[in-house]
C-alpha cells in the first residue's frame, strides 16, 4: 500500500486562504496575528490533523541547538526576504540561527562544503537557499547526518521548496502574446555552474515555450544574457536598442534586469510601454513604485515552509517520509509597463 503524503504547512494555508508565513506565526501562537486568521488557521489544522513542530522535541533530540541558513549572498532582496521568513520560523521553534553567505564565491562555497564534519559540529541542520552544488556535494550533505531543507533546487534528496519557474516564465511571455505582440526579446541569467539550481535555464525554457505554442521563434540576437542585477539588465537593454529590429515587448528573467530595462529605455528617450512593453518576474517591492508588469512568486512563504519542513524533521528524526519537492504558485500583476501593441 502507497504510503499517504505527509500533511504540511502549505496545505493549511490552502485549505485556510491566508499565506504560509501568516499560517506559520498563528500556530505558533505569535501576537501579530489576528484573531480571525488564529481561528481560520486552528480550524483547518484540526481538519488536516497538523501540528507544529516543537522546541521540545528539538531539545529531546538536537545536540547543538542551531540550524545554519546558507545563502549565495545575505544581500540581495530575494535570499534577504527568504532569510528573514526562515529565521523567525527557527526562533520560534527554538533554534538559533547561523546565517553563512557564500558571497557568490565558488572558493567560499568549496570551504564550506568541502569541511561538512566541521559545519556538523557547529549545527544540527541546514537550509539551503538556491545554492548550486554539484552531484557530488550533494551526495556528501545527504550522508553528513545533517538535517537538509532547501528552497529553489532541483533534483535533490531532500525537501524542496520553490515555483516551478518554467511555469512563471511561460505565464509572463503569455501575457506579452495576448497583448498582440510577436516580436519578442528577452533578459536571461546566468545559470550557475553546479546541478542543482537550474531557475535561469527554466526560465528561458519557459519563455520559448510560450513563443513554440504560438508557432513562434526567437531571433538569437534578442536572447540577452543581463544576470539577475539593475545594470546587468540596463546593459543587456542597451544592447537591444542597438539592434535594428527593435522588438514590441521584453521579457526581462528577474525584475532587478527589468528596472535596469526601464533606466536603459529612458537614457535613449524611450519608455515602456509607449515604445516597448515590459515585464519581469519576482514582484520585487519596487515594482509596485515603478509600474512593473510581473509574475509576482511566494519569497517569504518559501522561506518559511521550508523551515517548517526542516523543523518537522529535526524534531522527528527516525521518520522516514520520502523527500518531497513542494511547488507553490505564482501570479501574473499587470502594471504600467504592457499594453496591446497598436
Amino acid at each position: 500500500m502507497a504510503r499517504a503524503r505527509r500533511t504540511t504547512i502549505a496545505d493549511v494555508a490552502l485549505l485556510s486562504g491566508l499565506s504560509i508565513c501568516t499560517v506559520s506565526r498563528a500556530l505558533r501562537n505569535l501576537s501579530n496575528v489576528s484573531d480571525k486568521a488564529q481561528a481560520q488557521v486552528a480550524d483547518a489544522a484540526q481538519k488536516l490533523g497538523y501540528k507544529a513542530s516543537s522546541a521540545a522535541a528539538r531539545l529531546a533530540g538536537g545536540s547543538t541547538g542551531a540550524i545554519a541558513i546558507v545563502a549565495p549572498s545575505a544581500t540581495s532582496w530575494f535570499f534577504a526576504q527568504a532569510v528573514e521568513a526562515a529565521e523567525e520560523v527557527f526562533a520560534d521553534s527554538g533554534w538559533d540561527c547561523v546565517l553563512i553567505s557564500l558571497r557568490n564565491k565558488p572558493s567560499v562555497r568549496k570551504k564550506v562544503f568541502g569541511d561538512l564534519d566541521a559545519l556538523a559540529q557547529r549545527v544540527d541542520g541546514v537550509l539551503l537557499l538556491n545554492v548550486d552544488l554539484d552531484a557530488e556535494e550533494i551526495s556528501d550533505l545527504e550522508a553528513s547526518g545533517l538535517a537538509v531543507a532547501s528552497v529553489g533546487m532541483s533534483r535533490v534528496p531532500w525537501d524542496n521548496v520553490g515555483i516551478d519557474d518554467e511555469h512563471a516564465a511561460w505565464t509572463a511571455t503569455n501575457h506579452l502574446l495576448e497583448l498582440g505582440h510577436w516580436e519578442l526579446a528577452v533578459l536571461t541569467g546566468h545559470e550557475m555552474d553546479g546541478t542543482s539550481v537550474l531557475s535561469s535555464r527554466d526560465r528561458l525554457t519557459g519563455f520559448r515555450r510560450a513563443l513554440a505554442e504560438s508557432d513562434l521563434t526567437v531571433h538569437p540576437d534578442l536572447v540577452v544574457a543581463a544576470g539577475s542585477t539593475i545594470e546587468g539588465g540596463r546593459r543587456a537593454m542597451t544592447e537591444i536598442l542597438a539592434n535594428r529590429d527593435m522588438p514590441t515587448a521584453v521579457f526581462a528573467a528577474c525584475d532587478e534586469a527589468g528596472f535596469g530595462a526601464l533606466m536603459a529605455l529612458r537614457e535613449h528617450g524611450r519608455n515602456a510601454p509607449k515604445d516597448v512593453s515590459l515585464i519581469g518576474l519576482d514582484d520585487h517591492p519596487m515594482s509596485w513604485f515603478m509600474g512593473l508588469s510581473t509574475v509576482a512568486q511566494p519569497v517569504a512563504d518559501q522561506g518559511a515552509f521550508a523551515a517548517n519542513l526542516l523543523c518537522e524533521r529535526l524534531a522527528d528524526p527516525s521518520a522516514h517520509d520520502r523527500a518531497a519537492r513542494h511547488m507553490l504558485g505564482v501570479k501574473l500583476i499587470e502594471r504600467k509597463t504592457t499594453r496591446h501593441k497598436r
